[in-house]
């Protein structure tokens, strides 16, 4: 089946593939997205701090800049958790793959993730009904995570 995500090694053709080069500023803020399995979800400032403490001394508009880049060529997605905070993540290696849910805790803000795709039958059923091409969803569910919800 293959790995579901990219390896920093395939990469560096995507980005020449498009025209760019793998800059010392885009490997470092790619590796923190590989070193962090805590939270895959980061904002553009947490990746700014986790670079400053790498001893990287990028300023923090390099930091959007090349999230944004990546983002467009699809090896970063963008993630919004309705907390007004833009986040980023690891995209797949599939790009017809649908992404992951979230499980977003409203007390301790945890979010966790959800790998079964729920919503394949009702895909069909749109496209089905209305003619229109769905290539991927996003699902967000808020609650209350185990250890909240007992408190």
């Amino acid at each position: 089946m293959g790995e579901k995500f990219f390896k920093l090694q395939d990469l560096r053709g995507m980005l020449s593939k498009n025209g760019y080069k793998m800059t010392p500023q885009r490997k470092e803020v790619l590796q923190i997205f590989f070193d962090n399995d805590a939270d895959p979800h980061l904002s553009a400032e947490e990746v700014h701090e986790f670079l400053k403490k790498k001893d990287f001394d990028f300023g923090l508009a390099t930091v959007y800049r090349n999230l944004e880049l990546l983002c467009t060529l699809g090896i970063l997605s963008k993630v919004n958790f309705d907390d007004g905070c833009t986040r980023y993540e690891l995209a797949s290696t599939d790009p017809k793959a649908h992404q992951h849910h979230h499980l977003i805790c409203l007390k301790c803000k945890k979010i966790i993730e959800f790998e079964e795709d729920l919503l394949e039958g009702l895909e069909e059923k749109i496209t089905k009904k209305s003619g229109f091409e769905i290539v991927n969803h996003e699902v967000k569910f808020f609650g209350y995570c185990k250890n909240c919800k007992g408190k």
